[in-house]
């Protein structure tokens, strides 16, 4: 396990690359997605993550696709899950083919 950036949370993306250049905060996107305030604030502070309903909504306003916003959310949970479980996986071997 080499990794040479540290796992990107979802939210440092929506709020980098879609909001700051809009200049629109998490509450005026919110009230466009027709979500709680506190929703689009949480994720964008990366505090929670984005859930399936999140993504399409997104997807839907952002002329993306929801699998964009998952994958990012797939990609983030399967390396800090890698990285807190660093030493357990270690001790786990791997098959021999060759038996």
């Amino acid at each position: 396990m080499t990794h040479i950036l540290p796992p990107i949370h979802p939210g440092e993306i929506l709020r980098e690359e879609y909001l700051r250049p809009l200049n629109m905060s998490a509450g005026a996107l919110a009230k466009k997605l027709h979500v709680p305030r506190t929703r689009i604030e949480r994720i964008a502070a990366e505090q929670t993550p984005i859930t399936t309903d999140t993504a399409l909504r997104l997807a839907k306003y952002f002329r993306t696709t929801p699998e964009f916003w998952m994958n990012m959310q797939t990609s983030f949970n399967l390396k800090t899950e890698e990285i807190a479980l660093h030493g357990e996986l270690e001790l786990i071997p791997e098959i021999d083919r060759a038996a």
